[in-house]
């Protein structure tokens, strides 16, 4: 049994591998960026956007029907979350353009975003909170709840780092919010949408190749939950040179995507059909086997539907797709990431 073998035998044991979690909210305020909201915010519940909003729209919008259930039997949800949306508006943008004035940035595209939430394992109960900062695409400044202090993983961010560790009622709400509160909302989430959270979704899958000459790529979309592998294999064994994988990412009908692409240049035409594309999916006995058959195909001369294309060639990596939701924006922003209603997701000071 290769490696690739074990890893998916553990990914599908349903008895041994912990039910995990997760709640984020991703915050997004953008500088000298025409086409986008100055402020964008979503949250995801097991990395499938539940709710949005944003300074154009200036309301928080459900996005998923349970979610959408859970407001109507608990009015007073939807107004937090307007609230804080309206709120922390304010803040970023606060926040962002002192952020420039302290760098010296004159012009030019800017990003100040906020990653934070809990993820909750439900077999064992254990909750792990995050917080972290992100500016322009790196990392900026992170919560460490274990220690209860800031981290400033860059020197720009060191003069927040030692203002925020003086703050020590803040530093325990932080600690009560991400330990207590944010996994008891998760809890919620989750038994309203469980039926939807715990649905198993086949993929459509496609090869795709922009010219002759271009490295074939084999793209899943439309699958659920987001623990998949995609692989190319060459009689029997797993290839690694010559591929490159991509990353899991999100539609915005809550599914996910994700793609590998073989480069053929140095394989011979009648080498090919040791070829095939293998894609694994927590939740389906079966493999799905993709060919590598010229015939099968997609070029630029036969168009591939807009709801089979696939998200990562087209963001090319930084922005992009930022206007389909702030839930892709905050996962293709930012490439560094980490692994009552009285307060909440906390407005934070400026970034001084």
């Amino acid at each position: 049994m290769n490696m690739k073998e074990l890893f998916v035998l553990l990914l599908m044991s349903h008895i041994t591998t912990p039910v995990k979690h997760s709640l984020k909210y991703i915050l997004t305020a953008t500088s000298g960026v025409s086409n986008l909201p100055e402020f964008m915010g979503a949250a995801t519940v097991d990395e499938v956007q539940i709710g949005y909003c944003d300074s154009n729209i200036k309301v928080a919008e459900p996005k998923q029907d349970w979610m959408k259930k859970l407001i109507k039997d608990d009015p007073q949800h939807l107004e937090w979350y307007l609230l804080k949306c309206s709120e922390t508006q304010q803040v970023f943008r606060a926040n962002i353009d002192g952020l420039r004035q302290r760098l010296n940035q004159t012009g030019g595209v800017h990003i100040l975003q906020k990653m934070n939430g809990c993820e909750w394992d439900e077999e064992t109960g254990e909750v792990v909170g995050f917080n972290q900062y992100g500016y322009d695409g790196e990392d900026f400044i992170t919560l460490d709840l274990q220690a209860l202090t800031w981290v400033a993983p860059v020197p720009q961010a060191v003069i927040t780092k030692l203002r925020w560790n003086t703050e020590k009622a803040r530093l325990e709400h932080n600690k009560y919010f991400y330990i207590h509160k944010c996994p008891e909302w998760l809890k919620k989430y989750v038994k309203y949408g469980r039926r939807f959270l715990q649905r198993t979704d086949r993929p459509s899958v496609s090869l795709l190749q922009k010219s002759s000459s271009s490295p074939v790529s084999c793209f899943a979309t439309g699958f659920y939950p987001n623990k998949a592998v995609l692989f190319w294999r060459k009689g029997g064994d797993d290839l690694h040179d010559n591929v490159e994988e991509g990353q899991i990412l999100p539609n915005p009908d809550g599914t996910f995507q994700k793609s590998s692409d073989l480069d053929l240049s140095s394989v011979r035409p009648e080498d090919w059909g040791k070829y095939e594309c293998v894609f694994q999916l927590d939740g389906l006995n079966d493999d799905i086997i993709t060919k590598l058959d010229q015939s099968g195909i997609r070029t630029n001369s036969v168009p591939v539907p807009p709801s089979e294309f696939p998200v990562g060639p087209v963001v090319g990596g930084v922005v992009g797709l930022l206007l389909l939701t702030a839930c892709i924006c905050g996962l293709l922003i930012w490439r560094r990431r980490v692994h009552g209603y009285q307060r909440g997701l906390e407005v934070d000071t400026e970034l001084e």
